[in-house]
């Protein structure tokens, strides 16, 4: 669940000093540290981590940081002053170097370990020791906690440097990555997906490293050049990052009684993640099993509805192992993730990714990250036969409750206020054989239109093999299945608008009514690979006009923008693009 936060309640926050009066290290005060850990963050070579939920850790800071974007929209909900993004003070901090910050600030970060399931199947061999003990934040190193108006908040710098679970990489992330993930996220939120939040995002113009990517025009699967890219650190918020990986990692020590303490840090960190996450709905009075219960059934009703709102919006996330799902119930980790040009079932943007993580196939992963996350808590129930039946019960459950959430999401975009699954049926093997562009479909079919004319400016015609090279007979009998559908959905409308003038509201103002509504759910604006990579392609020579402008685009995704905008941001994927290395596919996060 992302954080609502109205600005106007508290005091405006215009410099660290200000910031520094309202933190509140919960996580690092209420939670084990690892013994074995430095106490003055020096923690940054490979190591196993035994036990405890964090390691104190101080991040590294880039080389000569560069301001890039900051999000006006989070800023102006933290109650954060403007002028602080570009500060001396505050561009240090969020570019990694957090040794001057005033008290009570801490100068030492921590990072996290977790536990690593892929598709409902444990694993440990990704741990460099083959134990499951050195797998967790390789480059996100958490900076501070606050309480602002009311709601905790944790600021996380990506790209911060080693941690102990760094696995021998060098803990940086470069522009290009750091750009995508801030812009998504920006999105997202404007989206109205629940999703960690972008604050702010600093590049060195000095430091770079080298990540293995694509060469000019490339049509190769995987990265086939080794390039020299600058290094940034963008820093997320959310209201806590606990993955279900990371309950896993201990569950896993506690079923297996790897340590004394292990079954007490499993209890720790679940009852921590429900004050973090789920104050507000769980009281805090009862008993950590009744509590666990009640966590259960709250996170597999914000995870199915989360699903189903990011097949909404197109987006798939290319590679949702259990320690890419945040216990929050939110988005998390842009790394290999993509929004669908073309409506297509199997789209997977991460080559390494699968069919298993494709779009259509996302609740299902999400079941498998729900049975992990269900495994992980039983061992804190066991012992009440009556509430086990019910924990148990709530994993039954999910597959219907992933159900009726699709089925919500789809009447919604189709504007038929109930599910009609014929419709749906036909419209989905229509809408894959002629290669609709996802979103501009669904926005034109928001305006209701009288015909299928306005519908076919989505339809790929120069892309799809059938389309374009059909003959004419196969086209007309296309086109005529289209009519058939349009038809059908047409008349479901005019009779849910009918229904209305019985009460005497006029069918010219219910159509109105309806296409508004169509819109709030159906996007005008989807943040196209396309449209990134000319971005991130221009900041690497230090000029970041470009990302401000999509920044700006992306965070009014249903608005009726300017034509200027419409031209530029609302039209089909150019045929140029297509099975482009790092445009239509692409290598995991760097």
């Amino acid at each position: 669940m992302t954080n609502q936060t109205t600005p106007e309640i508290f005091s405006p926050i215009a410099t660290i000093e200000d910031l520094a009066k309202l933190v509140d290290y919960s996580l690092m005060d209420t939670l084990n540290c690892d013994p074995d850990a430095k106490e003055n963050g020096a923690d940054h070579l490979p190591r196993q981590v035994f036990t405890g939920h964090y390691v104190p850790v101080n991040p590294t800071p880039i080389k000569d940081p560069e301001y890039i974007a900051h999000s006006k929209n989070l800023f102006r909900e933290l109650g954060l002053a403007e002028a602080m993004a570009q500060s001396d003070d505050f561009v240090r901090i969020f570019s990694g170097d957090i040794s001057q910050v005033p008290d009570p600030m801490r100068k030492v970060g921590w990072a996290c370990g977790y536990a690593l399931s892929i598709f409902g199947r444990e694993y440990y061999q990704q741990c460099p020791f083959q134990t499951g003990n050195g797998y967790g934040d390789g480059r996100a190193v958490s900076v501070l906690e606050a309480v602002i108006g009311g709601q905790r908040w944790e600021m996380q710098l990506k790209g911060g440097g080693r941690t102990p679970y760094c696995r021998g990489a060098d803990g940086r992330a470069v522009l290009r990555s750091s750009i995508r993930e801030f812009l998504a996220q920006e999105h997202m939120q404007a989206l109205g997906v629940p999703t960690s939040r972008s604050l702010s995002l600093y590049v060195s113009k000095t430091e770079q490293v080298k990540r293995p990517w694509y060469q000019a025009g490339s049509r190769s699967k995987d990265p086939d050049v080794l390039m020299l890219e600058p290094v940034a650190i963008s820093t997320r918020v959310a209201s806590s990052f606990i993955r279900v990986g990371q309950i896993e990692l201990f569950s896993r020590r506690a079923r297996k009684m790897e340590h004394p303490k292990a079954m007490e840090e499993l209890e720790k960190i679940v009852l921590h993640l429900i004050v973090r996450d789920y104050g507000d709905v769980i009281d805090q009075t009862l008993t950590t099993p009744e509590k666990v219960v009640l966590l259960a059934g709250e996170f597999r009703s914000r995870l199915t509805s989360l699903i189903a709102n990011w097949i909404r919006v197109g987006y798939c996330q290319g590679n949702f192992n259990s320690d890419n799902c945040a216990a929050g119930g939110f988005t998390l980790d842009y790394g290999p993730f993509g929004f669908c040009d073309e409506f297509n079932p199997h789209f997977q943007p991460w080559t390494g990714g699968g069919e298993h993580f494709s779009f259509m196939n996302q609740p299902e992963a999400a079941e498998r990250n729900f049975h992990a996350f269900w495994t992980a808590l039983r061992p804190l129930v066991t012992a009440h036969p009556d509430l086990l039946l019910q924990l148990d019960e709530i994993r039954s459950g999910f597959s219907a409750m992933m159900e009726a959430q699709m089925e919500q999401m789809w009447a919604a975009k189709m504007g038929t206020g109930i599910f009609y699954s014929t419709l749906f049926r036909e419209l989905e093997a229509l809408m894959e054989q002629t290669s609709v562009d996802y979103t501009i479909f669904f926005r034109e079919l928001s305006s209701l239109p009288n015909d299928i004319e306005s519908l076919k400016k989505s339809f790929y015609q120069g892309v799809n093999s059938l389309m374009g090279s059909a003959s004419q007979t196969e086209s007309d009998a296309l086109n005529n299945r289209w009519s058939e559908w349009f038809t059908k959905w047409k008349a479901v409308i005019n009779s849910n608008n009918t229904s209305l003038t019985n009460v005497k509201v006029a069918v010219s103002q219910s159509h109105e009514a309806l296409s508004r509504q169509m819109k709030l759910v159906n996007p005008k604006y989807s943040l196209r690979e396309w449209f990134v990579v000319p971005a991130y392609q221009q900041a690497a020579s230090r000029r970041y006009e470009l990302i401000r402008e999509l920044q700006a685009v992306m965070t009014e995704p249903y608005a009726e923008q300017s034509e200027v905008v419409e031209e530029k941001y609302y039209h089909l994927k150019p045929s140029e693009f297509y099975e482009l290395g790092g445009v239509s596919h692409l290598s995991c996060s760097s």
